[in-house]
């Protein structure tokens, strides 16, 4: 390849004009140009290389050696690889990269055969020497497309085929985005592109639009676990903070560590993180174990590779937090809020360091239990921007979790105090994480058990305290664990992650999109390709998803929301007590509504029946319908062969025109001698 260097290019140019006719010549032998210092990446691998292969659709080069690991390298980056495929127990000697297939091949010393997947780094198939038949001391290997085949030469030439099943393979049952839990997950609006995070330091650059992997990269804080991540302004580079007390700034294309902020204290875990602009001037403000704010200024220009924090505010250091701070919100274009452990929540000016309020979230209304308990911890933080900016002295500005499940409104200007507070979950579940959309419209209230909920808040806490709880939109079960994560997209998305190891993706009103790192793409664009109506394989087999108890024992309707099943609780309580009287099933209206409970349970059975219960039904709600899944009915067997009655097999092979003449004449010749 000719060079790329932009000043050796202008050499050349120059050059060129002095001897023309040694250029046309060099050009028509096409000789190659020699390649400059700068125009090449060394790589310094230990213990040598072994095996080489390049990847040309995807710009991946891969190296095998003696330390028994496939690393994969970026071609601009030497210094780290991007990813490494590890299973090979002796030296690897032969690589080789299919891009028509999607596979790469290696073999080791020991004569062993793997295949890997290119497109998620894991091994797909294993052959020993045993099971392929290679003996003897390995001398050459060649791969043949066409054929798909592996030809190893030793003591004898074997071709192993790899044989494919034919068409797409199935979808497994169940479908991971990564292999330990995720602890958070982030939205790029800049490259439409989704990035999360796991328990085991692993980042995952997922493309929004299809749901595939675009690129990743492992141990970004070592052996310790990554807590938080953001974006800064641009959404060119990431910053993740994690447990071993330091907060890390990345360019996330290539895996390269651009920074390392952390502060000449002990390592104490980082909680959260966020990325603010104010005055023109950019900060990052880590919270943690350490009970301090942590502001660093994010100075693009400074090439050091370790920055530190800013001096602590005073108002910090005098009257700040007791306990370990959970969780950091901002609100434009100078609020903080921060939490901690021992629930107290406190509001800050970001310009002037103050604290603004402090807000107490154990009242005297609380029960014993509650102020008892040993967790008090608040650990959601959610602003409503738009009554925050106008500095409303009466409407709600903060949502807050609280102990026991609930979830409370706080007013912050004009004295603060909680305003409204109530439950999502039936059994209390305690709330993981809340989002709200723009314009403060609806609210999404995720809990430790995977359930979603939204409510209308549009109204809610405008005008002072309120005795309700908000209107409740609908709900459903995203995951079978602890969501850790919620953000809207594009006004019309919902992307969730959870403690079981599943990044989703839903619509705004809760049809599911897909999981990240399933098999078959979808089109954010077209409907039509995504999951829905069915669900993930592992909230449908969870006993927990099942229906509440009201609705098994028949005395709600299976369709309600939350706030509809309390009213219709606490009217069948006021009604005075009246004799059953069922319907009969030769009610019309009973046949109709049994004749679309099994057309929508053959739809069920055959997959094209929506699972979430937020579909609408025609049924009335004050009848109270079963559900499908509640619904028997017996029918009576009609007996249509006598007992004891021995079949004639004499019939079988014969004629059957025959047989009828005969038995024609059969019967004519019994009725003539009944009658004589």
């Amino acid at each position: 390849m000719g060079t790329t260097n932009v000043k050796q290019k202008r050499k050349e140019t120059r050059a060129v004009r002095k001897d023309v006719e040694a250029r046309r010549e060099q050009a028509f032998l096409s000789l190659p140009q020699r390649r400059t210092e700068c125009d090449q990446t060394v790589f310094r691998i230990c213990k040598g290389v072994k095996a080489f292969s390049f990847c040309k659709r995807k710009n991946l080069p891969l190296t095998g050696g003696m330390d028994r690991i496939i690393p994969g390298w970026n071609p601009y980056l030497p210094g780290k690889p991007t990813g490494m495929l590890k299973s090979h127990t002796a030296p690897v000697i032969y690589i080789h990269v299919s891009a028509e297939d999607n596979k790469i091949f290696s073999m080791s010393t020991d004569n062993t055969i793997k295949v890997w997947d290119l497109e998620t780094d894991s091994c797909l198939f294993t052959a020993s020497s045993k099971a392929s038949g290679i003996k003897g001391e390995f001398a050459a290997c060649l791969y043949l497309p066409h054929s798909r085949a592996l030809c190893v030469a030793a003591d004898t030439a074997v071709l192993p085929h790899l044989r494919l099943r034919s068409g797409s393979p199935p979808e497994p049952y169940l479908v991971v985005s990564h292999q330990e839990p995720v602890v958070c997950c982030r939205y790029n609006p800049a490259f439409w592109q989704v990035v999360n995070c796991s328990e085991a330091s692993v980042v995952k650059v997922w493309d929004f639009e299809t749901g595939r992997l675009l690129s990743g990269f492992t141990g970004a804080h070592g052996n310790a676990g990554i807590t938080c991540l953001t974006f800064d302004i641009s959404g060119r580079r990431l910053i993740t903070g994690g447990r071993d007390g330091c907060l890390k700034i990345w360019s996330y294309s290539n895996g390269h560590c651009l920074h390392t902020l952390q502060h000449d204290e002990k390592e104490n875990e980082v909680c959260d993180c966020t990325y603010l602009e104010m005055n023109q001037h950019k900060y990052i403000i880590a919270v943690g174990w350490d009970k301090r704010i942590n502001v660093y200024f994010d100075a693009p220009r400074d090439f050091h590779r370790f920055w530190k924090p800013q001096p602590h505010w005073q108002d910090d250091l005098n009257h700040g937090h007791k306990e370990d701070i959970l969780c950091a919100a901002q609100c434009p274009p100078f609020l903080l809020a921060t939490s901690s452990y021992d629930g107290e929540v406190i509001i800050w000016n970001v310009i002037s360091g103050h604290m603004y309020c402090k807000l107490n979230t154990s009242s005297p209304s609380d029960g014993a239990e509650d102020r008892k308990s040993p967790n008090r911890s608040v650990s959601c933080l959610a602003f409503l921007e738009t009554r925050a900016a106008k500095f409303e002295s009466v409407a709600a500005s903060l949502i807050a979790n609280r102990p026991r499940g609930s979830v409370t409104f706080w007013r912050l200007f004009g004295g603060a105090c909680s305003i409204a507070n109530f439950t999502p979950s039936r059994d209390k579940a305690q709330v993981s994480s809340i989002a709200v959309t723009a314009g403060d419209a609806l609210a999404y209230v995720a809990d430790w058990k995977g359930f979603v909920h939204i409510y209308d808040i549009k109204e809610y806490g405008l005008q002072g305290p309120e005795l309700q709880s908000p209107k409740s939109v609908t709900f459903w079960r995203a995951h079978v664990s602890v969501v850790t994560s919620l953000e809207l997209i594009e006004k019309n998305f919902l992307l969730s992650s959870s403690l079981d190891c599943t990044v989703c993706l839903w619509s705004r009103g809760g049809e599911y999109i897909g999981t990240f790192g399933q098999h078959s793409p979808w089109d954010i664009f077209t409907p039509t390709s995504w999951s829905h109506p069915r669900v993930p394989y592992e909230i449908l087999t969870d006993p927990q998803s099942m229906p509440a108890y009201p609705v098994l024992e028949g005395n709600v309707a299976a369709m309600h929301t939350e706030v509809e099943e309390q009213d219709n609780v606490a009217e069948e309580k006021a009604k005075p007590e009246k004799t059953p009287n069922p319907c009969s099933p030769e009610d019309p209206i009973l046949e109709a509504e049994m004749k679309e409970d099994i057309d929508r349970w053959c739809a069920f059975r055959n997959g094209r029946l929506p699972l979430d219960q937020n579909q609408p039904s025609r049924r009335t709600c004050e009848l109270g319908w079963p559900s499908i899944y509640q619904t028997l009915r017996c029918h009576e067997v009609a007996c249509v062969s006598a007992v004891g009655e021995k079949p004639d097999l004499s019939i079988i092979g014969s004629d059957l025109l025959n047989l009828n003449f005969l038995a024609q004449e059969k019967e004519g010749r019994e009725a003539a001698q009944e009658e004589h």
